[in-house]
């Protein structure tokens, strides 16, 4: 196709396990095909291979004299250069490591905390609970409008910015939406917070792995002040996290985790504390998901995200196309289709739940996908219309089903004839639904129907 900057073959090369064969509910062995990478993708054979070459010299960071320990520590320091170029920040912010996304968002609102008298976050009704749930007792939380596809009204941010003039703290904004895939215009979104005197901080979990980003440098207008992110959503697996935002934030505040690492002196009377980074890194420094994440990032970077961000929109484009076309199929995007997004989508079947339709795609066909709420709890709730008084029900009964949705998620290493084995499969269960419907009820009733009484009716 004519939108493939590089064979398909070359970027699924690049990943382990792509070709793993897995069983069938009939006994049958297929390849497994991974449609769920916006929760984790798969490691690169290079990080892995890496991870290999490196133990040998594996030793603990800042933590000897030893040439293994020395070594170690250049190469974990070295590692914040190679992460701030490759999201080009600003070389006065400092390069935090933590575990994830989640980990990093909470540790910037217990930083922002209590600094100043501003305790208003303007955030959104689509971003994931990481980017929600912090805040919330910390903070006057207002949540800016969507439109009805569930895309982020830019007139209401600023309508917000005005009505709170000088008392919004920040602007918290996912930078790509792990349900809809939406890419929210995050200079435009910088250049109002900027505009009305506040910071914005970007949750770039599902953004950095899958376009170019650039955090512009601090004279810029469309600066991002704090960016976070995850190594296991690109490819480097290991359990490495990144936090960037301007070193004055994190001198002022008394860190969360508190320990060895991340201090000078320490008595019983007074607590020296450790300039930022390193007075947010308590404990032994995690090398290995380090080494991981800028493995992956050298990957990517000898890759062109820009090409590795076209091939992914033609899956997208793709499947979205595919899915409009079989009967009962609902999606939760835009309709025009121009929006920028990335390769994720969500969508429904009429007649059968979320989980009997995840359920019948890996038992059919080895096909991974995720359905529920996808931790975005209030977006996908709006999505589907969901009532205040519907939520309280299900939060009330344990005798219900709750409501969801399904969504796929491609990377670099998926390709058209995975996506054709699924529109295939699905296409084939619009066809026979009440059948699968049948079929698959014991993923709704589990104690009254056993587990894979249907008969045998495989899919052709």
């Amino acid at each position: 196709m004519k939108h493939r900057n590089k064979p398909e073959a070359y970027f699924r090369s690049l990943v382990a396990g792509a070709e793993t064969m897995i069983p069938l509910a009939n006994g049958k062995y297929v390849t497994a095909i991974n449609f769920d990478n916006a929760a984790t993708t798969p490691p690169f054979c290079s990080v892995l291979k890496k991870i290999v070459q490196f133990s040998p010299w594996y030793a603990s960071v800042h933590r000897g004299k030893g040439y293994k320990s020395i070594l170690t520590s250049k190469l974990y320091e070295h590692s914040r250069e190679v992460v701030r170029q490759f999201v080009h920040a600003d070389k006065r912010d400092v390069v935090i490591f933590t575990n994830n996304t989640t980990e990093s968002i909470n540790m910037l609102a217990y930083a922002l905390a209590d600094q100043d008298e501003k305790q208003v976050v303007l955030s959104t009704s689509m971003e994931h609970l990481a980017n929600d749930m912090p805040w919330r007792d910390k903070y006057k939380i207002e949540y800016v409008a969507l439109t009805g596809s569930g895309q982020l009204l830019l007139k209401d941010l600023e309508a917000k910015l005005q009505l709170y003039e000088n008392k919004v703290k920040l602007v918290t904004v996912t930078g790509a939406s792990n349900v809809t895939g939406y890419v929210n215009p995050i200079s435009k979104i910088a250049r109002l917070a900027h505009q009305y005197g506040t910071k914005i901080l970007v949750d770039g979990a599902q953004w950095v792995p899958h376009m170019p980003v650039d955090m512009k440098p601090y004279t810029s207008p469309e600066h991002i002040d704090y960016l976070a992110f995850s190594a296991h959503k690109m490819y480097a697996p290991f359990g490495a996290g990144v936090l960037i935002g301007p070193k004055e934030t994190f001198s002022k505040a008394v860190p969360v985790y508190q320990g060895g690492g991340a201090v000078g002196l320490v008595s019983h009377q007074a607590i020296e504390w450790d300039e930022p980074p390193a007075k947010y890194e308590a404990g032994t420094p995690n090398i290995m998901g380090v080494l991981a994440l800028t493995t992956a990032i050298e990957t990517l970077n000898n890759l062109n995200l820009h090409d590795v961000c076209q091939y992914e929109r033609g899956l997208i484009d793709y499947a979205i196309d595919g899915l409009s076309k079989i009967p009962g199929v609902t999606l939760y995007s835009a309709d025009d289709g121009n929006e920028e997004r990335v390769s994720l989508i969500s969508f429904a079947m009429e007649g059968l739940h979320h989980s009997q339709i995840a359920e019948a795609l890996s038992q059919e066909a080895g096909i991974a996908v995720r359905n529920g709420l996808f931790c975005a709890h209030p977006y996908v709730e709006k999505l589907l219309n969901v009532s205040e008084k519907e939520i309280e029900y299900y939060q009330t009964h344990d005798d219900t089903t709750i409501p969801g949705i399904v969504r796929i998620s491609f990377a670099l290493y998926n390709n058209f004839d995975e996506i054709n084995i699924f529109l295939n499969l699905l296409e084939h269960i619009a066809k026979h639904l009440q059948y699968y419907a049948w079929k698959y009820r014991y993923v709704l009733e589990p104690e009254r129907c056993g587990k894979r009484q249907a008969p045998n009716y495989p899919y052709c």
